[in-house]
């Protein structure tokens, strides 16, 4: 899905390849990305701590883009994030590492 995030969803918007990427961390993505990543809570304190690795935050987004376009890779995620940098990437993290600790409000 590209376009519009909706934030009262727990939704944001990640930029990879030129294309707007709704993520949105629904309960079958983040059960998904628990699997690969482990416990969410425990992914949670390490981005807290500030010790959450680059492929983990590359990961998360990957289960949780919402209608991944069929030529996406996973690498291309990663690419975008390292392209995008932290500062601009960490809005779109903490959107959802909220949702993960509190849901979304609608």
């Amino acid at each position: 899905m590209t376009g519009q995030a909706n934030p009262a969803r727990g939704e944001a918007v990640l930029l990879v390849a030129g294309e707007a990427l709704v993520v949105r961390p629904s309960f079958a993505a983040l059960v998904a990305a628990e699997a690969e990543l482990g416990p969410l809570f425990a992914l949670v304190d390490r981005a807290a701590a500030g010790e959450m690795r680059l492929s983990e935050m590359a990961a998360l987004f990957w289960h949780c883009i919402a209608a991944r376009p069929e030529a996406l890779t996973r690498e291309q995620v990663g690419e975008a994030v390292v392209a995008m940098g932290l500062a601009q990437v960490s809005p779109v993290l903490k959107c959802v590492l909220r949702q993960v600790l509190i849901g979304a409000s609608a």
